[in-house]
């Protein structure tokens, strides 16, 4: 049993520890057809507001890019760049090109719990199943938080996620 004291003491410092807690920003890749999604998610206490993340499909296993038109660097099936959830999130919705692996999110105020999500096609420039992404061809892909915390990176698993940590409320 613990004296009265730790118990009220453990009290106390509980809310201290939530005041200054870390912040985690979710990024989930969803292959899916005809239509990718990424899904960003801030699943801690306080907003993120002021920031920039930055998806880097470049060093992915897959070499991956995006593909937007019916021609260019994709092949066969292609999709536009569309926010479906958290626009009002963005400072700014970015134009992202055919070819493109990589782009900037400009984050005015993602709230605690919010996210912000996009569909989009993602062509694989490696395999013979260019149009079919898994898992582990998004492994090695980067996340990119910059924010008045400095620059946070994550990379993508073989489970297609990113965790963005040790950023603070």
């Amino acid at each position: 049993m613990l004296p009265k004291v730790s118990v009220a003491a453990a009290v106390f410092a509980l809310p201290l520890t939530a005041a200054t807690g870390q912040a985690d920003l979710h990024v989930r890749f969803i292959e899916g057809a005809p239509k990718d999604r990424f899904e960003i998610t801030n699943q801690s206490a306080c907003a993120i507001s002021g920031s920039t993340l930055t998806l880097d499909l470049a060093p992915s296993l897959g070499a991956l890019i995006f593909d937007v038109t019916d021609s260019g660097a994709g092949v066969e099936v292609f999709q536009p760049f569309e926010i479906v959830a958290g626009r009002d999130a963005l400072a700014a919705v970015p134009s992202i090109l055919d070819g493109q692996n990589s782009v900037d999110l400009p984050i005015s105020t993602l709230s605690s719990g919010a996210s912000i999500a996009f569909t989009i096609d993602v062509d694989d420039t490696l395999s013979a199943r260019e149009i079919t992404v898994t898992g582990s061809e998004i492994s090695g892909a980067t996340v990119k938080l910059i924010s008045s915390d400095g620059p946070q990176t994550a990379r993508f698993g073989s489970d297609a996620k990113a965790q963005v940590t040790g950023l603070t409320c």
